[in-house]
């Protein structure tokens, strides 16, 4: 079996949340899987929260696009950050742009924890 660069696990993991996958989201993603706005101390544990985040994302956007990433890695710790920048398109039409942070933890290959570190306000609502 071949590893799966952290990089590539990265990519994937916004490609499914571009594209709205939530089966290639939670591919990337260990079951107990911790999921932290930190910005917006927001806390999310396992694949049942973190699929209605997303879900809530995706209903509240006609889309996000996530590009120009810029990644860190660190293989001592099997951490690695990431800095992209975001263009979402509110149902209204408006364009929000931000330039954010993830830092992902990896355990057996996938991510166990996803911290975010957002500019501006935040999209990823716990709730309604």
């Amino acid at each position: 079996m071949t590893e799966v660069r952290p990089e590539d696990l990265v990519l994937d993991y916004f490609k499914g949340v571009d594209e709205e996958d939530i089966d290639a989201i939670l591919k990337t993603l260990t079951k107990d899987c911790i999921f932290s706005i930190e910005t917006h101390k927001i806390k999310l544990v396992g694949h049942e929260e973190i699929t209605s985040m997303f879900k809530r994302l995706w209903k509240n956007h006609k889309s996000v696009e996530h590009k120009e990433f810029y990644f860190v890695k660190d293989s001592m710790s099997n951490q690695i950050a990431v800095r992209f920048q975001v263009k979402n398109v509110l149902l209204n039409g408006q364009f929000v742009l931000k330039s954010n942070c993830n830092f992902f933890t990896l355990r057996d290959g996938l991510f166990s924890e996803v911290r975010v570190y957002m500019a501006g306000e935040n999209t990823l609502n716990k709730e309604d």
